[in-house]
């Protein structure tokens, strides 16, 4: 399996072969995968890096202070709906803001579609929100940046100080690594906990095919457009300026979607090529041992 690079991730259901006789134990295979998270590799990396297999829901941590950030939101919402798994938003810290209620609104107007939960997991506030969620064989990750509280929140719901937790640097409110791996961790009522470490960059891979569920509206607004490419430029008869010029999209908004939509052609292509290399290198090899095995009857003879 590791010659293959075909390894397990934390939530993958696997097959153990057990030899007794020998007292060992040794991962054989991986069962299929119901839904199967992951991103872009991070920092000058390529290819796609798998975070998580069998993700029922995601919560997505944030809080409504300096780690508040829609693009950012917007990316987790692409690899996670990508995945096949279900995305909730969680803004925890809610005790730290007057304006949570505003904070809200904001969030489901730019967000649309999307659950959004105050809670306070410090306080031990709001937690009961996340029962729904947490049913018997289903398995829960939490994603975000550092510093948001997501050990906090899981020690909150085991009830026993399981993850290390770490506070934030007051002049700029970014959060220290206290998680470095993944964990799986089991609750009583028969569900999961995934851990993840704080994540700086979040590259959206092949998830771009979810963009058009993320930007629906522009998507339905453009095809009013009087041309069917029309980049919504300076283009005659865009209907999706129009709608910005009336107020029905915000030019932010327009700006983000132009942003990932260019991204995740890149992205395509580049996992394209990767696809193209690898079946390269794969015929190569066929013809190595078909020469090979040339050579050898050649010899025999």
């Amino acid at each position: 399996m590791k010659k293959q690079k075909n390894l397990p991730v934390v939530g993958d259901f696997v097959v153990v072969l057990d030899n007794q006789d020998a007292a060992t134990q040794m991962i054989v295979s991986i069962l299929k995968r119901r839904t199967c998270l992951s991103r872009g590799g991070a920092g000058e990396s390529a290819g796609e890096q798998i975070l998580a297999a069998n993700i029922d829901t995601a919560f997505i941590v944030t809080d409504p202070g300096h780690d508040l950030s829609i693009p950012r939101l917007e990316r987790y919402l692409l690899i996670v709906r990508n995945s096949g798994a279900e995305p909730v938003i969680i803004l925890n810290k809610s005790d730290t803001s007057e304006e949570i209620s505003t904070i809200i609104d904001r969030v489901h107007a730019e967000l649309r579609g999307v659950p959004v939960i105050a809670l306070s997991a410090l306080n031990n506030t709001g937690l009961e929100q996340l029962g729904p969620f947490l049913t018997p064989g289903a398995t829960v990750i939490f994603l975000g940046s550092s510093g948001v509280g997501k050990s906090t929140l899981i020690n909150a719901l085991t009830g026993a100080s399981l993850q290390k937790t770490g506070g934030i640097r007051e002049n700029d409110g970014k959060g220290r690594h206290t998680t470095t791996v993944r964990h799986l961790i089991p609750l009583d009522g028969g569900s999961c906990l995934i851990d993840t470490p704080g994540m700086r960059e979040v590259r959206i891979w092949t998830a771009g095919n979810t963009l058009n569920e993320a930007f629906d509206d522009i998507i339905r607004i453009a095809q009013e457009c009087r041309f069917s490419d029309c980049r919504h430029l300076q283009e005659p008869g865009c209907a999706v300026r129009k709608a910005v010029e009336d107020g029905l999209i915000s030019q932010e908004r327009l700006e983000r979607y132009r942003k990932l939509h260019k991204e995740a052609d890149f992205e395509k292509e580049k996992a394209e090529i990767g696809l193209k290399r690898l079946e390269k290198k794969r015929y190569r090899g066929i013809a190595r041992m078909a020469n090979e095995c040339r050579d050898r009857n050649r010899w025999q003879e």
